[in-house]
Order: C-alpha cells, then sequence, then structure tokens
C-alpha cells in the first residue's frame, strides 16, 4: 500500500518509523524515491515529533538542485514506497509469536500446575528481555562543506572555530581543506551524531554563527552506522 497522506500525523509517524534505520526510502544514496516522499512531505516534520523524518528532510533538501538528475523513475509517487515490504515479515513473526503459547492453551484445565509453569515461563521472559538491555542509540556519521568568504579568509581559524561548537551527542572527526576555484578553498569536515540528541539544522547555525569565517555550511553526505 505504502506511504499515505504524509501531511497528516499519521502518515508523518509511519515515514518517522520507516526511516528509524535508514538513511533513505531506498538504498544507500537519493534517489526519485526520495524525491518523491520529500515532495508528498511538502515542509519538514516537526523534530520532536518525528525526528528520524526530520532528519531524513533535511539531508534530501541539501539535493534539491539535484532531483531532476537523480537515479530512479521521476513518475513514481510517494505511494509506491514504504513500509509494506516490511509488513510481511512482521506478520510472520506474529504468527510465530502466536505459535509460542506463553500462557497455555485456553481449552486445558487451569490448575497450579499450569499456573506454576505460566509464572515460570513469564519469569523467563522477562529475565530474557532484560539481558537485552536498552537499545544503543541511533548515531549517523555526517559529511560537512563549510564555505568560506574568500580566498584571504583564515581557514585554520575557520577549522577551529567550527569544532569548538559542542553539543551533547556530537564528536568531530576527521577533516580536509578542498579547492573550489579561484584561489578558495573549502572545509570539508566529518562528524558522528546521535540522532536523537543533536539536530543538523542547529549544528548549521551554530556553525553559521562565526560569520567573520563562515559564508554557508551544506550536507555533503550522510550515513547512518
Amino acid at each position: 500500500m505504502g506511504f499515505s497522506d504524509l501531511t497528516s500525523a499519521a502518515g508523518l509517524e509511519a515515514l518517522n518509523t520507516f526511516l528509524a534505520d535508514k538513511s533513505y526510502i531506498e538504498g544507500v544514496n537519493a534517489s526519485q524515491a526520495d524525491v518523491a516522499v520529500y515532495k508528498a512531505v511538502g515542509s519538514k516534520p516537526d523534530a520532536a515529533k518525528f525526528p528520524n523524518a526530520a532528519r531524513w528532510y533535511t539531508h534530501i533538501a541539501s539535493y534539491s538542485s539535484e532531483f531532476e538528475t537523480l537515479a530512479g523513475d521521476k513518475a513514481a509517487k510517494a505511494s509506491d514506497f514504504g513500509p509494506e515490504a516490511a509488513a510481511a515479515p512482521a506478520a510472520a513473526e506474529e504468527e510465530d509469536d502466536d505459535d509460542v503459547d506463553l500462557f497455555g492453551s485456553d481449552d486445558e484445565e487451569v490448575d497450579e500446575e499450569a499456573e506454576k509453569v505460566k509464572q515460570q515461563r513469564l519469569a523467563e521472559y522477562a529475565a530474557k528481555k532484560a539481558a537485552k538491555g536498552p537499545k544503543p542509540a541511533a548515531k549517523s556519521i555526517v559529511t560537512l562543506d563549510v564555505k568560506p568568504w574568500d580566498d584571504e579568509t583564515d581557514l585554520d581559524e575557520l577549522l577551529a572555530n567550527v569544532k569548538a561548537v559542542e553539543m551533547d551527542g556530537l564528536v568531530w572527526g576527521g577533516h580536509q581543506f578542498i579547492a573550489v576555484g579561484f584561489g578558495i578553498k573549502k572545509l570539508q569536515i566529518n562528524c558522528v551524531i546521535e540522532d536523537d540528541k543533536v539536530s543538523l539544522d542547529d549544528l548549521q547555525e551554530a556553525i553559521a554563527e562565526d560569520e567573520d569565517h563562515v559564508q554557508s555550511s551544506d550536507i555533503a553526505a550522510m550515513q547512518k552506522l
């Protein structure tokens, strides 16, 4: 059935859940599938309510000038994509759960022995669930392009100011200076973020506060870890 009414809370919740472990709608690169869903969403989702959808929307927005050249079917619709492919395994898992009757059949006589077995199975199930512990935080590696004003901008100071930006869930990584023409070089820098803690919009706004050195910044690449 695919995505439907991505302007509604229910539609955005479905998209947010779908993107919990994905950076793109299909595959590992931006495609016409992302373009179709992006256009159906229309505007950036509320990051507080739909963090995965908001992260994805911001990332795909950085490709807006390349929408026409991205791979895939340009006639594709948002309804052509979505969680239906995951529905079949989920249903199978549900059937498997039905096969494992923790409490015994309703037709069995409820007696003291059956109650003991029930409690034992419940305890085993709870112990197994507790042993798994909390799920690890979802993280992404992001590559940012930070552009200076001109060829006279001090790139070492620019780099220092970018790395001075601190956020809970943000770790800066390696960097390089890449020539873009006319003697100007841009800073390309990697960072790892915890998706639930770091908003890329907030991060770029913090970088832009260095008005003496930073002209603009773009998300060059993003991949879930």
